[in-house]
């Protein structure tokens, strides 16, 4: 029943400015807007677009109701993960069925371009996913949008499409959510990991769709040394959400040198992850000094391997972040350069004295 991901809706402070962000440093391109001009009275959206990957930025307008409250509590953040279904009904009805709560039933909205169905079902934390159903709607994005152009556009990036949602939930509760997933969504578990590093631990499950379109990786902390970054996004978004977007990228390192060029600041790796990389991974198509330059790291299974790299915080607090990645062939999460990661982050969270 599950295509994709249809959208990815942010709560935020000020739509126009994170839309603008998502605009001129990565690369996206307006798509639609909602607000007083088109019947809202509560809140205000901005819809971007980049490839097959469709953000919303949405504000309130007054000082109370949902929006203002998710934004006050979490600051810039995910909503809602919105689903790209077959049918919304039985979708909904299912995952209902089967332990989802119900936020919003199934209905029908319609404009000039046609009709959209969708239903909302609650998941981690105060995130939602809406079930839509497109059906042949032609639209700029849902009705109620009306086309938006700007011509406030940075370069494009080479982003295609959402590679997974990477989810942070709170300690003991991480089997809970697999079992969520596979029971309401039949999603089904594709990948477990531990890490360990000098200073924190995390645990790690993946879940993705019947038809892998959708991939969640999911990670609660782990008694540790020190605070993880898992329990670090906990503490200041104030409960479990989504921590980061994998974007993919059909050429890594033009991306990553696009998105340098414009302002974008990544994690920095130490020499000698590069040093040690040739023996650990084996022969690659790209330049080794190039990856060193650009901070992309590189892992790799038994499908083949993969490149990614990921942004500082980019919603305010140190939260939400972008990871960038590239796929020759693998199927997995970069689970050799997890524990990278790990430390890279740990440098930043040393410097806002948060270890």
């Amino acid at each position: 029943m599950f295509r994709g991901i249809d959208h990815i809706e942010f709560f935020v402070g000020n739509a126009y400015a994170s839309s603008y962000f998502f605009t001129r440093a990565l690369g996206f391109r307006p798509l639609a807007t909602a607000g007083l001009e088109t019947g809202r009275r509560d809140r205000q959206s901005f819809a971007v677009q980049q490839g097959g990957i469709r953000l919303v930025f949405t504000n309130a307008l007054t000082p109370d109701g949902p929006v203002a409250e998710h934004a006050r509590l979490h600051g810039d953040a995910i909503h809602d993960v919105a689903l790209a279904v077959d049918d919304a009904a039985s979708a909904f009805a299912r995952s209902v069925d089967l332990g989802a709560i119900p936020i919003a039933e199934p209905r029908v909205t319609s404009d000039d371009f046609g009709r959209v169905r969708t239903a909302i079902v609650k998941t981690f934390g105060d995130t939602v996913h809406t079930l839509v159903e497109r059906g042949g709607y032609e639209g700029p994005f849902l009705p109620g949008f009306s086309p938006w152009r700007s011509s406030t556009v940075g370069r494009g990036a080479d982003l295609t499409a959402v590679d997974h949602v990477a989810v942070c939930v709170e300690v003991g509760t991480l089997n809970r959510w697999i079992e969520f997933y596979e029971r309401a969504f039949a999603f089904r578990e594709l990948h477990h990991e531990d890490i360990v590093t000098g200073r924190s631990a995390m645990n790690s499950k993946v879940v993705e769709s019947e038809n892998g379109g959708i991939k969640f990786p999911l990670m609660e902390p782990a008694p540790g040394h020190g605070k993880s970054q898992i329990e670090e996004y906990l503490d200041y978004h104030h409960g479990a959400g989504a921590q980061h977007l994998a974007l993919l990228s059909t050429d890594i390192v033009a991306s990553v040198r696009t998105l340098r060029e414009e302002g974008i600041e990544f994690l920095e790796n130490p020499d000698e992850y590069y040093d040690a990389l040739p023996s650990r991974i084996g022969p690659i198509e790209e330049d080794l000094g190039e990856l060193r330059d650009l901070n992309v790291l590189v892992d790799r299974d038994r499908s083949g391997y993969l490149l990614q790299v990921f942004t500082k915080p980019v919603t305010g607090r140190p939260t939400g972040f972008l990871e960038i990645i590239q796929r020759k062939g693998a199927r997995g999460f970069g689970g050799g350069n997890v524990r990278a990661l790990f430390e890279a982050v740990e440098r930043e969270q040393a410097v806002r004295g948060n270890l």
